[in-house]
């Protein structure tokens, strides 16, 4: 706020008073000054929330409130360093797109579509493949799921891990393989 308009707050006897260079003028010049630094943060609000635009310090924060963390690096996720480093094994960038598609792979979740756009926004790779009801001997086995990763997403083998644990149904069984 201005100092202009924190004036018109005030009763009216205090604004006929208001002349420069009197007590109540410099009172109003810090309560200027004082609103200013909270007025700056509030006229960038959304930019905070906005995972592809906040400080890298704040992106593990909102990757707490998608219920994101789990996937972080066990190396990391107990360390009392700053928050920046905590992180998934495709970096930041990965994190802020999947924290960015939350909601719509929270719609998805427990679906070969939901799996496969989940492994895609964390490693960036778009070639993964999920084959239902592969057959052993011969025979198809009922509730388990073969899942194809690129051979270039080996690196990230405990993150695709983790997340196909996660997200595939509880009674469902998988095995990894990378390929190609």
């Amino acid at each position: 706020m201005k100092r202009s308009e924190i004036a018109q707050l005030f009763p009216a006897v205090f604004q006929r008073t208001l002349h420069d260079g009197n007590p109540l003028t410099a009172l109003l010049e810090v309560m200027e000054a004082l609103q200013s630094p909270d007025e700056a943060i509030i006229e960038r609000l959304d930019a905070i929330f906005d995972p592809r635009r906040t400080n890298d310090a704040f992106v593990p924060f909102l990757a707490y409130w998608a219920d994101l963390s789990r996937l972080f690096d066990d190396s990391s996720a107990g360390e009392a360093g700053p928050a920046s480093q905590v992180t998934i094994a495709s970096g930041l960038g990965r994190l802020r797109e999947l924290i960015a598609k939350a909601a719509y792979l929270s719609k998805w979740r427990g679906t070969k579509k939901g799996l496969l756009a989940f492994l895609q926004t964390a490693t960036g790779y778009l070639d993964f493949d999920i084959w239902e009801n592969v057959a052993l001997d011969g025979q198809p086995r009922p509730f388990h799921i073969s899942v194809h990763a690129p051979k270039e997403s080996a690196q990230y083998d405990n993150l695709i891990e983790r997340i196909v644990e996660l997200e595939k149904p509880a009674y469902v069984t998988y095995q990894l393989a990378f390929g190609k």
